[in-house]
């Protein structure tokens, strides 16, 4: 028997608007205090180390959902809360319960740091218990949050079926401005930002391994007097799907969990389902979203789970890069 349907338009603008306080309230933070107070650690937890700038916009989050609770019943999930979640208002309030998963920043270091633009992340999924997955995810909300030099942001907003918008905020003048989103058609890497992703010590040897046999295998031989195929290591899992979504990269593979595996290494920080709770902007663009090996791309609502994920500006691209990616994959980390 299929959950109620959810009142889409009415969740999108509950999570715009407070996708908007949360960042105003950050900004405001930002400027008044100095980075040192920003990326001060305040508390190493399972998932990750949550530092000064976390911290700030996680009580806001809480006072959002608890004013929200009045009117619905939900359950929200973000990484600091209790594993199972936290519920917010009571059964049979408002319209059908659902889950709201949540990464308030993501893309922690770069913001800290004043360095790069994170983003705010928000899915929801009808609430089908704990069994609930990445792929029941229905509404999804992801807003950029800007350095202090940064004149504007981005928003994008996608309903499964209904496709995905845009804006650009001004906040100088308050403006906002239609954002076209629209991902490279190209079904080449050639001249475009394609990265495999090695953020952090650990993996590096086998993970740059891996590229190259992607690449060379996609790309043909690779002209050293040429800059042909970028990489951007964008500590931001949902900044790179915003990236392709919007026509500037091509290709984005992330297999840490599969790289610590073949090292031995059991637990590990990498790519979670909050980190993605927002894919479908980018699915709703056309992108292609999957796993490494081209299976849909789906995992627990949870704050522990480790995914691994690709990503394809469209799928003629995709229908191409799949097979070598898979076949790469399998070589190098099976």
């Amino acid at each position: 028997m299929s959950s109620p349907a959810l009142d889409c338009s009415t969740i999108v603008q509950r999570l715009r608007s407070m996708q908007l306080d949360l960042r105003t309230a950050l900004r405001t933070h930002m400027q008044a205090q100095k980075p040192a107070v920003w990326s001060r650690t305040v508390r190493d937890d399972v998932g990750d180390t949550i530092f000064g700038i976390d911290a700030e916009i996680e009580d806001h989050l809480l006072a959002q959902c608890r004013l929200w609770g009045k009117e619905q019943h939900f359950t929200l999930i973000a990484e600091g809360l209790d594993s199972s979640g936290v519920t917010f208002g009571q059964k049979g309030r408002g319209g059908p319960p659902f889950r709201l998963i949540v990464d308030p920043i993501d893309g922690t270091r770069g913001l800290m740091f004043d360095k790069r633009s994170a983003w705010c992340l928000m899915g929801v999924a009808p609430d089908l218990g704990p069994t609930t997955q990445l792929t029941d995810i229905e509404i999804a909300v992801m807003s950029e949050l800007p350095t202090t030099r940064q004149a504007c942001g981005d928003v994008l907003w996608a309903v499964r079926g209904k496709g995905t918008n845009g804006e650009r905020h001004d906040f100088a003048s308050g403006a906002v401005q239609p954002l076209p989103v629209v991902p490279s058609g190209s079904d080449s890497l050639q001249n475009s930002f394609a990265t495999v992703t090695a953020y952090f010590p650990g993996g590096k040897e086998l993970t740059a391994r891996l590229e190259e046999a992607i690449l060379l295998r996609a790309f043909g031989p690779l002209d050293p007097n040429k800059a042909e195929i970028y990489c951007d290591q964008y500590i931001c899992s949902g900044g790179q799907l915003a990236e392709m979504a919007l026509g500037r990269d091509r290709f984005v593979l992330d297999v840490r969990p599969l790289v610590h595996k073949k090292l031995g290494i059991k637990s590990s920080l990498c790519c979670r389902p909050y980190d993605l709770c927002a894919a479908l902007v980018a699915q709703e663009a056309l992108c292609v979203v999957c796993d490494p090996f081209g299976a849909p791309l789906t995992g627990p609502l949870d704050t522990t789970t480790n995914l691994a994920f690709a990503a394809y500006a469209n799928a003629k691209l995709a229908a191409k890069m799949i097979p070598i990616v898979r076949e790469a994959v399998q070589r190098v980390l099976g």
